[in-house]
């Protein structure tokens, strides 16, 4: 696919969009599986211990949306927050894979991702984190779906032109080979799932006093080589 986009390029069979709605780069995952603390300095900064092994949680697949549609705070809402985040995404069936080296040929691509997350709903009703996960517009993802030959990626999130989120892919605790061979002893991957992989620090839950988000804020953020992502923030229908 790559050499045909290359040429493509080169013939000048591109056009520059204009207006028009940009939709994730995948579609119907059948899952969306979620990391949590897998960023050393964003543990830190909820005073919670670096993990041993990666921890999981699922998000509702339906929460997908393209990366500059609305985010809309779900009814009760009183904690919503925000999490950059790198995305892989799987290429082909796969379990019990027998070694990280695997896992490289098992993801198609990578992408970016906002996690975003209702702290109240995720920390305080029984203690589910898929409950303040699974929100409808809560995964923003995209724009592009690409594969770098190095992740070692600067990611941003902006709210409302104040810098919230600086990082990168090297502070991970668990790499996405490790991620992906770990995941496949415990389910089958398919094609087109999605794993959310961690957020750096910058979190609304790690501001002192907490900051959330509120209607009428604007979230940008992106990760280097893989695009950039802007959202509305809107109230609950």
């Amino acid at each position: 696919i790559r050499p045909i986009v290359a040429e493509r390029a080169a013939a000048g069979q591109v056009s520059a969009f204009a207006g028009e709605r940009i939709g994730a780069p995948i579609a119907r995952p059948h899952q969306i599986l979620c990391i949590g603390l897998n960023y050393r300095d964003h543990a830190a900064e909820t005073g919670q211990a670096v993990p041993d092994e990666p921890i999981l949680f699922t998000k509702s697949p339906n929460t997908l949306v393209g990366p500059d549609d609305d985010v809309r705070i779900p009814r009760g809402s009183t904690k919503p927050d925000w999490e950059v985040e790198l995305g892989i995404v799987i290429g082909r069936r796969t379990s019990y894979l027998d070694s990280v080296d695997e896992a490289r040929d098992a993801i198609a691509g990578y992408c970016v991702v906002n996690d975003v997350s209702e702290r109240a709903f995720q920390m305080e009703r029984g203690g589910q984190w898929s409950k303040g996960k699974s929100a409808e517009t809560f995964n923003p993802c995209g724009p592009w779906l690409v594969t770098p030959d190095v992740l070692d990626l600067d990611m941003w999130l902006d709210v409302s032109g104040v810098r919230r989120q600086t990082g990168n892919t090297r502070t991970m605790v668990f790499d996405p080979y490790v991620l992906v061979h770990h995941l496949s002893q415990f389910m089958v991957l398919e094609p087109g799932d999605l794993i959310n992989t961690g957020t750096p620090p910058g979190v609304g839950l790690g501001h002192t006093p907490p900051v959330w988000l509120q209607p009428g804020d604007v979230m940008t953020l992106g990760i280097a080589g893989l695009g950039t992502q802007r959202q509305l923030v809107v109230g609950p229908r």
